[in-house]
Protein backbone atom coordinates (compact mmCIF):
# COMPACT_ATOMS: atom_id res chain seq x y z
CA UNK A 1 0.00 0.00 0.00
CA UNK A 2 2.54 2.32 0.91
CA UNK A 3 4.64 1.96 -2.89
CA UNK A 4 1.07 2.30 -4.13
CA UNK A 5 0.61 5.59 -2.48
CA UNK A 6 4.08 6.63 -3.23
CA UNK A 7 3.62 5.69 -6.74
CA UNK A 8 0.37 8.16 -6.67
CA UNK A 9 2.42 11.28 -5.45
CA UNK A 10 4.95 10.77 -8.10
CA UNK A 11 2.54 10.69 -10.69
CA UNK A 12 0.34 13.52 -9.51
CA UNK A 13 3.83 15.57 -9.29
CA UNK A 14 4.49 14.62 -12.69
CA UNK A 15 1.27 15.65 -14.19
CA UNK A 16 1.90 19.18 -12.52
CA UNK A 17 5.33 19.97 -13.85
CA UNK A 18 4.82 19.91 -17.12
CA UNK A 19 1.48 21.92 -16.80
CA UNK A 20 3.99 24.59 -14.77
CA UNK A 21 7.19 24.47 -17.21
CA UNK A 22 4.44 25.44 -20.21
CA UNK A 23 3.41 28.36 -18.59
CA UNK A 24 6.58 29.53 -17.47
CA UNK A 25 7.44 29.63 -20.88
CA UNK A 26 4.49 30.93 -22.28
CA UNK A 27 4.46 33.75 -19.28
CA UNK A 28 8.16 34.95 -20.23
CA UNK A 29 8.31 36.15 -16.96
CA UNK A 30 9.42 35.07 -13.52
CA UNK A 31 6.53 37.11 -11.21
CA UNK A 32 5.04 34.39 -9.48
CA UNK A 33 7.94 32.22 -9.34
CA UNK A 34 9.82 31.54 -6.73
CA UNK A 35 13.30 30.18 -7.07
CA UNK A 36 14.18 29.08 -3.42
CA UNK A 37 10.85 26.93 -4.16
CA UNK A 38 12.07 25.68 -7.02
CA UNK A 39 15.57 24.95 -5.69
CA UNK A 40 14.46 23.08 -2.92
CA UNK A 41 12.05 20.75 -4.98
CA UNK A 42 14.69 19.96 -6.91
CA UNK A 43 16.95 19.13 -4.05
CA UNK A 44 14.05 16.97 -3.01
CA UNK A 45 14.11 14.82 -5.83
CA UNK A 46 18.11 14.26 -5.69
CA UNK A 47 17.39 13.37 -1.96
CA UNK A 48 14.35 10.67 -3.24
CA UNK A 49 16.20 9.41 -6.19
CA UNK A 50 19.08 8.95 -3.69
CA UNK A 51 17.35 7.50 -1.25
CA UNK A 52 16.34 4.73 -3.99
CA UNK A 53 19.61 4.04 -5.23
CA UNK A 54 21.19 3.62 -1.58
CA UNK A 55 18.20 1.31 -0.23
CA UNK A 56 19.60 -2.22 -1.49
CA UNK A 57 16.33 -3.72 -1.10
CA UNK A 58 14.82 -1.33 -3.81
CA UNK A 59 18.16 -2.26 -5.95
CA UNK A 60 17.90 -5.68 -5.06
CA UNK A 61 14.19 -5.90 -6.91
CA UNK A 62 15.09 -2.73 -9.18
CA UNK A 63 13.80 -5.17 -11.90
CA UNK A 64 10.08 -5.03 -10.50
CA UNK A 65 10.34 -1.49 -9.63
CA UNK A 66 12.05 0.68 -12.09
CA UNK A 67 8.87 2.30 -12.74
CA UNK A 68 9.03 4.34 -8.69
CA UNK A 69 13.02 5.92 -10.15
CA UNK A 70 11.83 6.28 -13.50
CA UNK A 71 9.29 8.82 -12.53
CA UNK A 72 11.46 10.47 -9.93
CA UNK A 73 13.97 10.89 -12.72
CA UNK A 74 11.45 12.48 -14.84
CA UNK A 75 10.15 14.79 -12.38
CA UNK A 76 13.96 15.96 -11.59
CA UNK A 77 14.02 16.19 -15.48
CA UNK A 78 10.40 18.35 -15.32
CA UNK A 79 11.81 20.62 -12.32
CA UNK A 80 15.06 21.62 -13.72
CA UNK A 81 13.54 22.58 -17.21
CA UNK A 82 11.21 24.91 -15.17
CA UNK A 83 14.70 26.23 -13.41
CA UNK A 84 15.84 26.86 -16.86
CA UNK A 85 12.57 28.39 -17.72
CA UNK A 86 13.10 30.33 -14.63
CA UNK A 87 16.84 31.56 -15.86
CA UNK A 88 15.47 32.50 -19.07
CA UNK A 89 12.76 34.15 -17.59
CA UNK A 90 14.37 36.50 -15.29
CA UNK A 91 16.98 37.45 -18.33
CA UNK A 92 13.92 38.20 -20.29
CA UNK A 93 12.64 40.63 -16.97
CA UNK A 94 15.78 41.98 -16.87
CA UNK A 95 16.30 43.12 -20.69
CA UNK A 96 12.49 44.35 -20.67
CA UNK A 97 13.01 46.39 -17.23
CA UNK A 98 10.97 44.52 -15.42
CA UNK A 99 13.53 43.83 -12.68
Amino acid sequence: MAEFLEILMIVSFGISWPLNVIKSYKSRTTKGKSIAFLLLIFFGYIAGISSKLVNADYMANIAAKWYVLFFYVLNFIMVGTDLLMYVRNYRLDKKTGVL
